[in-house]
């Protein structure tokens, strides 16, 4: 028997969608601002193994460096990133929301299940609530790569006004490439996400958008009366 459950809050579902076009953004402008100073790269003996990123991949764009324009974006939707995380975190905390999110003493031993189910390497599925334990891992870490986006690009943007900021990231150099390196785990916890709801199915991301799941239960058995036997005794 088919059975509609409620899943995802409206204020769940609101700061997921929002927050998808806001760190689009945040990502192309920071971009933009990269190429103007496009350093980072795996040099040894005078000889550039790997650059972030080669000429090939600004020749396949076709986008000229634009500082002063993505430095513009990114100082301007970084608020409505920050609001946006503060809203969620505030919410999971006075709804009781961060205790099916938090992972618990056995979700790194049941997000290594996960990972092998998912390859078809294991059988039978992992327990799981609301979240899977990889879940759990996985949207608890993107809150703390939040933050520290936040930390470090304050530390970047206003290095003088926020040095004792800039000083905690181990100076503005050290903090501009732990920026970077969030940047990079957000694309890729992003194509991992997309995956993740592909092998979901239809009914996973139907219930991040109208709140609610179609889910197979029992029906109870049915207990029979006995009493017209009583009433004979």
């Amino acid at each position: 028997m088919k059975v509609i459950k409620e899943k995802h809050p409206l204020v769940m579902r609101w700061t997921h969608w929002v927050n998808f076009p806001i760190l689009t953004i945040m990502i192309w402008s920071g971009m933009l601002i990269y190429w103007a100073n496009d350093e980072y790269s795996i040099t040894l003996f005078g000889h550039t193994y790997v650059r972030f990123f080669p000429d090939w991949y600004y020749e396949w764009l076709h986008i000229p460096q634009r500082l002063a324009e993505g430095m513009a974006f990114h100082f301007l939707f970084m608020w409505f990133f920050a609001l946006n995380g503060f809203f969620y975190v505030l919410y999971t905390i006075i709804s009781g929301e961060w205790r099916q999110l938090v992972p618990n003493k056995h979700s790194f031993k049941e997000a290594w299940q996960v990972v092998l189910h998912d390859l078809h390497i294991r059988k039978m599925a992992p327990p799981q609530d609301k979240y899977n334990a990889a879940q759990r891992i996985a949207y608890t870490a993107i809150i703390i790569m939040g933050f520290g986006s936040l930390i470090t690009g304050l530390a970047i943007y206003k290095p003088v006004q926020f040095n004792w900021l800039c000083w905690l990231c181990g100076g503005y150099h050290l903090a501009r490439i732990w920026h970077f390196v969030l940047t990079i785990g957000y694309v890729l916890f992003f194509l991992v996400h997309i995956v993740q709801v592909i092998l979901a199915g239809w009914n996973n991301f139907r219930s991040v958008i109208s709140g609610f799941e179609v889910v197979n239960e029992q029906p109870k058995p049915v207990i029979e009366s006995n009493t017209n036997e009583d009433e004979k005794a």
